[in-house]
């Protein structure tokens, strides 16, 4: 376990500067190590002591699998995966919701020198096969739900069922017994920290979907960066609840692979439905729950909150990130879970996970409403878009980071790789933040979701904060359309709160009443959701085309 630093003063510049003299940040928190071991044997060293206490169970079904029980299966599968002619950087398609098996198809496939490849359960059939041949997967891993959907990719298949075995594919449970009587992994290629172990492709949301490169090192650089502050009596004391995608980077890495280093438990939930997700928080006593903010907005204005005694709930913190928190919820968040600490934290998949965080009371909570401090290992700098100059503090920019935990490039896409990160290893990260004096950096919102009016940049993040907080709305987007006047004006989809009677002027006015003239919600159109990844972020992209298509057949 690594041991708990002392908190350093205020971040402060490092001495490094790049090519033109400009401003680059570093942790206000020391340098951690980063142990030169794969990582299955990163996440599982250390399981001894705790080999009966649970590492997954099901919030529903209640089937669970201990630390032991993790262990045991990773390298039953392992073996397998290897007997069946898996090598050294196959890819392996995983199709699963949040199951129990999960962490251990993770691990597993990594340790036999495969590539995890984690792919969406809900997508079509059509949309699963393109990921599969983008990957050159050489096997696929679902359910029996899911298996009529994958079965004619002209590759092997793993079928996790407890129903009766189908004929054309591999049964899971007989391919662990196999793996538990082959003999010794004589023919295992000995794995190095730079192999690649995991291939997740991005969300697709700002374009085409792209496999990410990911090493062992690389993710063991971002757990060391992460998990730095866990103390020693904190190991195995930590439930978690894990209803964020296990396919999406933060599922993998900071929920499945960083409880089982940490030796705690993982309450999964395959589906987000409020009365199961309070239940399950109550009836398992979860300590710490990562989850995005249409939830928390979920958990401040859905009267099906009342019908549970929150006397009984656990929880001490919660994290949330892939979209922005507006400070009205925030707070009506915290007056409604008086001692729930709410944590902030930006990632992206192609730094591995977290890269932003807060880091709690004591390492010096962040600042409500951003997004954490730097971790350790990491560098930091905030770009102007138009001169690639880096920018001092309170001055936004494009936020970029270098570090051992930045992906080795898009598969097979060079072109986007050379966009994305630069010669000298920054990664540009396409969102637009700032650091202030005391070290809290503040994500302002997306470049390409900037809406430009008459020239002045308008923050569809700012507008969602406002909206949000007038009392007959649900849930709200806002989402840039043309204009042959001021280039673009912002549009706002409203969810409306049941019974409301607003008209859609009068949100207007009540956006028009706080904020500048040419921050003004043009146009509203009244919705029944806000269509969102799986990952929370709004898909702006098909708001935007439906909008465009209303204003044309109206």
């Amino acid at each position: 376990m690594l041991s708990r630093p002392e908190k350093m003063g205020p971040c402060e510049e490092s001495s490094a500067k790049d090519p033109v003299g400009n401003h680059i940040f570093g942790s206000r928190f020391p340098s951690v190590p980063v142990p030169n071991v794969t990582l299955p044997n990163f996440v599982l060293q250390g399981w001894e002591p705790h080999a009966d206490r649970v590492a997954f169970v099901e919030a529903v079904s209640g089937k669970a699998f201990t630390h032991g029980d993790v262990v045991r299966d990773v390298r039953r599968l392992s073996k397998a995966l290897m007997a069946i002619g898996i090598r050294k950087g196959h890819v392996v398609v995983v199709v699963l919701p949040n199951v129990a098996e999960y962490g251990i198809v993770v691990l597993g496939v990594m340790a036999s020198g495969g590539v995890f490849s984690g792919a969406n359960p809900t997508m079509h059939a059509l949309e699963i096969k393109k990921q599969v041949e983008a990957a050159d997967a050489k096997l696929i891993i679902t359910d029996g739900p899911n298996y009529e959907k994958v079965r004619n990719f002209g590759i092997p298949v793993i079928v996790l069922d407890d129903g009766e075995p189908i004929p054309t594919a591999m049964n899971w449970k007989d391919l662990l017994l196999a793996g538990e009587k082959a003999g010794p992994k004589e023919e295992e290629p000995p794995l190095r920290q730079d192999d690649l172990c995991a291939l997740p492709f991005s969300s697709g949301t700002t374009g085409l979907s792209k496999g990410v490169m990911l090493t062992h090192r690389n993710l063991v650089a971002n757990l060391c960066s992460t998990l730095f502050s866990v103390t020693p009596e904190m190991i195995g004391q930590v439930t978690t609840l894990g209803l964020i995608p296990f396919f999406h980077i933060y599922g993998t890495t900071g929920i499945c692979c960083a409880t089982v280093k940490n030796k705690g438990k993982v309450v999964v939930m395959n589906r987000y439905d409020l009365r199961t997700f309070i239940s399950a928080l109550i009836t398992h006593e979860v300590t710490f729950a990562p989850i995005v903010p249409p939830i928390i907005l979920n958990l401040v204005k859905n009267p099906i909150v009342e019908e549970f005694d929150l006397s009984k709930l656990k929880l001490a913190a919660v994290m949330t990130a892939a979209a922005p928190l507006a400070p009205e919820i925030l707070s009506a968040f915290e007056a409604k879970f008086p001692g729930v600490l709410v944590q902030e934290a930006y990632g992206l998949t192609e730094h591995s996970c977290i890269t932003l965080s807060h880091l709690g009371p004591a390492h010096g909570s962040a600042k409500k409403n951003s997004v954490g401090q730097i971790l350790p290992n990491l560098e930091v700098k905030f770009v102007d878009p138009d001169t690639g100059l880096s920018l001092p503090r309170n001055t936004p920019g494009e936020l970029c980071v270098r570090s051992q935990c930045v992906m080795q490039g898009y598969y097979n896409n060079k072109e986007e790789t050379s966009r994305t990160i630069d010669e000298d290893g920054w990664l540009h990260t396409g969102d637009i933040g700032y650091i202030d004096d005391d070290g809290d950096v503040f994500i302002v919102d997306r470049i390409k979701e900037l809406i430009k009016y008459k020239g002045f940049q308008v923050a569809p993040a700012e507008l969602e904060a406002i909206l949000l907080g007038h009392p007959s709305v649900d849930d709200v987007a806002v989402v840039p359309l043309p204009d042959e006047e001021a280039g673009e004006v912002p549009a706002a989809c409203v969810v409306l709160s049941q019974g409301a009677t607003e008209s859609e002027e009068d949100i207007m006015k009540f956006v028009a009443s706080n904020v500048a003239g040419y921050k003004k919600v043009r146009a509203v159109q009244f919705v029944e959701s806000i269509p969102k990844s799986p990952s929370g972020k709004i898909l702006r992209r098909l708001l935007r085309d439906m909008l465009l298509e209303k204003v044309k057949n109206p």
